[in-house]
C-alpha cells in the first residue's frame, strides 16, 4: 500500500516517514512533529490526508471533509488577541476533499452552529501563521453554545496556564460522529457534522487532562463537567493516543485548568 503524500509547511520542523524492514508502508509508518508529545495519534482511516503547517498538525478524513485530529502548542509567545477570520478552502488538497467558504453560507441560522476553530485563533494569534487557523481543514460546523461557551472557556484556561506557568501546553482535539446530524443545507460536497468533541492536554511534566461534549452542550456548561479519561477519549474516537508513550502514568492537569482536583 502506498503511502499517500504529504501536504507541508515550513523548515522550522521535519517529517520522518520510518518502516521497520524494506519498502515504508502506510500503516507502520510513523509521523513526527513537535505538535505531538508522544507521537502523534494513530488509528485514522487510511483515506485521511496528513496536514502539517508550522502551528498545528491535522489528519483530514476526505470523506467528512473534517479533521479527525488535530494536534497544536499553545505556550507563552503564540498568544495573542484573536484576529480577523477570513474562511478559505485548504489549498494543500484537491477540490473534492475539502470544503469551501460557501459551503457553510445558511448553515449558523439553519442549524445554529459557528464556524469552530480545532487549533484556536487566540492560541496562535501571537505566531505570523495565526491566519492558517482560518483554513477550513481546520473548521468544524460546532454548535454555536458549544463555541461561545465551554469550549471557549476551556481554551482560555488554556492560554492561561501556558501563561502562568510559562510552560508549553501540547493539545489534542477532534471531532465525534456518534449520531447522524443534519448536514449543512449549501454545501455540494458529501461531508458529515460532528456530533461532539473530544480534546486532551498535556504537559511535558506528564499531566493530562481530558474532555468530551456534546455539540449541543449549553452556554452554561462547566467545562470541569465534561472531564472524562484518556481510555474513554480513545474509545470513542478510535484513535490511540501517545503511541511513543510504552508506559502510560500521567497526574491530573484539571486544576491547572480551574476544575477541583
Amino acid at each position: 500500500m502506498p503511502i499517500r503524500p504529504l501536504r507541508l509547511a515550513g523548515a522550522a520542523f521535519a517529517i520522518f516517514l520510518a518502516a521497520s524492514t524494506g519498502a515504508a508502508r502506510a500503516d507502520d509508518a510513523e509521523l513526527h512533529t513537535f505538535h505531538c508529545l508522544h507521537g502523534c495519534p494513530i488509528g485514522a482511516p487510511g483515506i485521511d490526508d496528513i496536514i502539517v503547517r508550522e502551528i498545528y498538525t491535522l489528519a483530514s478524513n476526505d470523506l467528512t471533509k473534517m479533521a479527525d485530529w488535530v494536534a497544536y502548542r499553545v505556550t507563552p509567545d503564540s498568544i495573542g488577541p484573536s484576529g480577523e477570520r477570513k474562511w478559505a478552502a485548504d489549498p494543500w488538497l484537491d477540490p473534492g476533499e475539502t470544503l469551501e467558504k460557501e459551503d457553510y453560507d445558511d448553515a449558523p441560522k439553519t442549524l445554529g452552529i459557528d464556524r469552530g476553530h480545532q487549533a484556536p485563533l487566540a492560541g496562535q494569534s501571537g505566531t505570523p501563521f495565526a491566519a492558517d487557523t482560518n483554513i477550513l481543514s481546520n473548521i468544524t460546523p460546532q454548535g454555536a453554545a458549544l463555541n461561545q461557551g465551554p469550549w471557549q472557556r476551556l481554551e482560555a484556561k488554556e492560554n492561561d496556564l501556558a501563561t502562568t506557568r510559562n510552560i508549553a501546553v501540547y493539545v489534542l482535539t477532534g471531532p465525534l460522529f456518534e449520531r447522524v446530524m443534519p448536514p449543512m443545507p449549501k454545501a455540494d460536497e458529501r461531508h458529515r457534522v460532528p456530533s461532539g468533541y473530544w480534546k486532551v492536554l498535556v504537559t511535558a511534566d506528564g499531566r493530562l487532562a481530558a474532555f468530551i461534549m456534546d455539540t449541543t452542550a449549553p452556554r452554561t456548561l462547566d467545562h470541569c463537567a465534561a472531564r472524562v479519561t484518556l481510555d474513554e477519549v480513545e474509545l470513542r474516537s478510535r484513535l490511540g493516543l501517545f503511541p511513543r508513550l510504552p508506559k502510560r502514568s500521567f497526574s491530573d492537569l484539571s486544576p491547572d485548568l480551574g476544575c477541583a482536583a
